[in-house]
């Protein structure tokens, strides 16, 4: 009995070790990389949503601006295709091509905005104002989303780059790839003011 409490201590002592050194750290990480960008995609999934309405809304005040509402959807389609192209964060060509599309979705927003500028009708609309106060709050939950997925992707990279998780990692992780920042600046000279002229 003796001997067999020796050899059981003998086989939990490194297994405790190893659970307080970080060991199961890199899986913890890539989860909450993982969770994270699932919130940055529900929340463009939530803008994907508002869209319409607010197309819808603008329609009926600004059947002339054709083409704007034109580029609206069809950038809100080009983005709807690539949500539905399968693990996004695991492949970075398809994550650049989506942060693209979403860039573009953007870009067409904007544009949307503009339009709405020379229509004060419009603009006093309760439910164009309803919406486009759903649209701005979204907005700001994409921008902290993508923030804490930027702050999972930045913990878990860290986390396999040093000591002792780059042991784990070359031992038991090998197959986890090191995140790629894929949130650079897509839009052109976004490190520069925007220039507003009277």
């Amino acid at each position: 009995m003796k001997r067999f409490r020796q050899h059981l201590l003998i086989l939990l002592l490194p297994l405790l070790v190893l659970s307080g050194c970080g060991v199961n750290n890199i899986p913890t990480y890539d989860e909450q990389v993982k969770a994270a960008w699932a919130q940055v995609e529900n929340q463009y999934q939530r803008r994907g949503d508002l869209i319409p309405n607010l197309i819808e809304t603008v329609k009926g005040y600004a059947a002339q601006e054709k083409d704007t509402l034109l580029a609206v959807t069809n950038a809100r389609s080009k983005v709807g295709g690539l949500q539905a192209a399968g693990d996004l964060i695991n492949n970075p060509e398809a994550m650049k091509k989506f942060q693209q599309a979403q860039a573009q979705l953007g870009s067409a927003l904007q544009r949307l905005m503009v339009v709405v500028e020379r229509y004060p009708d419009l603009k006093s609309n309760q439910n164009f104002l309803a919406l486009q106060s759903q649209l701005e709050g979204t907005e700001n939950r994409i921008a902290v989303a993508r923030r804490d997925y930027i702050g999972a992707m930045q913990l878990y990279n860290t986390e396999i780059r040093t000591f002792p998780g780059r042991l784990w990692h070359s031992w038991l992780y090998s197959d986890m790839k090191i995140r790629e920042d894929y949130y650079a600046a897509t839009v052109e000279n976004a490190d520069k003011a925007p220039e507003v002229k009277f």
